[in-house]
């Protein structure tokens, strides 16, 4: 299995905000649903083999995690995205990992502790442009990748996960977190074919 974690500091932690249709002024949430079509979708059909996660710091209640694996249950598709996340954040319960469709949760957990509890099993890998060139690392079967939206990642957190992460970079220029997360999943893909 492999894990995507997406953070944003100011993306939404309310469902109302993303019932009013502005993925930009929910904290930018056109970016985290970018970056989830990048990780799940293929061209004809879904990756099977990817969780997805995303972390959201920004009013009114951080911080909310939620965790997607797509499933045929799910009814997924590009178009009901923000949808889905405006359910799972409307069906939040307090003290509770919830889960709201089949293979679909939602809690209350900070960046730290979802990275703390997947690298029991796991090894870490922060996306950043300064990190070591991704093709030339050694990427376990359940690999974590972490990436921030156009802010990046908190500073006090990034560096107690440097601490258990390894840096790993895509190139030299700044991409998108979509295309970052396009890229990765390339790699991967090549590495299993061979």
């Amino acid at each position: 299995m492999k894990h995507f974690i997406y953070f944003s500091k100011s993306a939404s932690t309310s469902g109302k905000a993303l019932s009013q249709g502005n993925l930009m002024k929910a904290g930018r949430m056109d970016i985290a649903i970018h970056s989830f079509i990048q990780a799940i979708y293929l061209s004809k059909g879904f990756r099977e083999d990817v969780k997805f996660h995303f972390v959201f710091y920004g009013m009114p209640d951080p911080p909310k995690h939620i965790e997607i694996q797509v499933s045929e249950e799910l009814g997924l598709n590009k178009k009901n995205i923000a949808k889905i996340i405006q359910k799972l954040l409307y069906k939040y319960k307090k003290g509770e990992k919830t889960q709201v469709f089949p293979k679909c949760f939602i809690e209350k957990k900070s960046l730290l502790k979802v990275v703390e509890e997947l690298a029991e099993n796991s090894n870490i890998f922060i996306l950043d442009k300064k990190g070591q060139d991704l093709r030339k690392v050694k990427i376990s079967k359940n690999p974590v990748f972490i990436l921030g939206d156009h802010d990046g990642l908190p500073k006090k957190e990034l560096k107690r996960l440097k601490k258990i992460a390894i840096l790993v970079s895509v190139g030299e220029k700044m991409y998108f977190a979509s295309q970052v997360i396009a890229v990765v999943n390339n790699e991967l893909d090549k590495r299993e074919a061979t």
